[in-house]
């Protein structure tokens, strides 16, 4: 017996996550008090945040299984999209990423090409049981072309997250294991060859990679970024300083406080137990997904959901990693916490999916 959708939905993943998107105004406003673009980035938050909401429930209300139908066309439109940046795109911080629109902002296509992408690897996966050789390098022929768009605009943290979201769901999708042994081979060479020569990667990414190896090699200069982040969330200590009193973060120190680096922001003015709090967030969150892993009822939602669970947890671990020296600085934004509207509404259709995979949990498979 199915039980109504009020008894089958998630309520812990749904309130957690606008609650996380609501603080993630509070740390905004606190880190940008004495900036004169302040009130308008907590504004406009909020209004993607409600945007996001709405994209949520729709997202929720929508049976999952019209994804896989839809994935062609929702892969060739962001395809086209991200074309478009490439060849006439906005230009900010030495990268190309973004589509003006005018006093509403700009949109940021490889935002949602992480979802569209776990999407589409999903419907491939799902449409055989034991994939050959000719459906993986199609798979992987299909994922090559967004990336590389997106790896040119240059954005390596985003390709990163796509290499994150492909690797999971072939790992769960791949029914021979040594089909994946050669895959994560090959996949390790390409990046090997990547971060190898200078054809691929920027000079001031390739200063990134090099100074997360070697902390120490430039303070003053690349290793900037990384030696204030490490202060702002050292010097937080276990209460922190209380918001809108963290000096790192008031006298702009950390670079992009409100963008990539918030967690410091975070560290500094919360201290230990308010990062910790919200780590403990993020793991409800992730939990949540993992709730979806469990309750899928077909393949496609199955292969979907690690996709999703898969892009959420990158995102969270290597952003929160990167301002403690962990990990690479990449400049991929914390989830329903960082300033922006395409991340945060991507990754609110991305929970909405979950959702509605983890109310569809007693349906019968026939």
């Amino acid at each position: 017996m199915e039980h109504p959708w009020y008894a089958r939905f998630n309520w812990l993943l749904a309130v957690t996550t606008v609650a996380l998107a609501l603080f993630g105004v509070i740390v905004i406003h606190s880190a940008n008090l004495h900036s004169p673009d302040a009130a308008a980035e907590w504004r406009k938050q909020l209004l993607y945040i409600g945007i996001g909401i709405i994209v949520m429930s729709l997202c929720a209300s929508i049976d999952y299984r019209r994804w896989q139908r839809w994935a062609p066309y929702l892969y060739l439109a962001n395809l086209g999209l991200l074309y478009l940046v490439w060849k006439s795109g906005h230009s900010a911080l030495g990268a190309q990423r973004w589509i003006s629109l005018g006093p509403i902002g700009t949109f940021q296509p490889s935002e949602p090409a992480k979802l569209v992408l776990a999407i589409l690897i999903a419907s491939l996966l799902a449409s055989v049981m034991i994939a050959s050789w000719k459906e993986i390098v199609f798979t992987l022929a299909a994922v090559a072309l967004p990336a590389f768009l997106i790896l040119r605009q240059p954005d390596l943290g985003t390709t990163l997250a796509i290499f994150a979201i492909v690797s999971t769901q072939l790992f769960f999708g791949l029914a021979r294991t040594a089909h994946f042994v050669v895959y994560a081979a090959l996949a390790f060479a390409a990046g090997a060859l990547v971060l190898g020569t200078n054809v691929v990667l920027k000079p001031f990414q390739r200063d990134r990679i090099l100074i997360f190896l070697h902390p120490n090699a430039d303070p003053q200069g690349a290793g900037w970024n990384l030696n204030q982040s490490k202060i702002a969330v050292g010097s937080g200590e276990l209460f922190g300083k209380g918001l809108t009193h963290g000096t790192q973060t008031q006298l702009d120190f950390v670079p992009e406080h409100s963008r990539d680096f918030i967690f410091t922001v975070v560290g500094e003015e919360l201290g230990y137990l308010g990062a910790l709090a919200l780590i403990c967030a993020y793991g409800v969150i992730l939990y949540g997904a993992l709730g979806a892993v469990f309750a899928a009822r077909d393949r496609f939602a199955l292969l979907l959901s690690v996709g999703i669970l898969a892009m959420l947890a990158f995102h969270v671990v290597v952003n929160i990693g990167m301002t403690l020296g962990i990990m690479p600085i990449t400049g991929i934004p914390l989830p329903f916490m960082s300033y922006g509207g395409s991340a945060i509404i991507t990754d609110f259709a991305a929970v909405g999916i979950l959702l509605n995979v983890h109310m569809q949990r007693d349906r019968l498979v026939f």
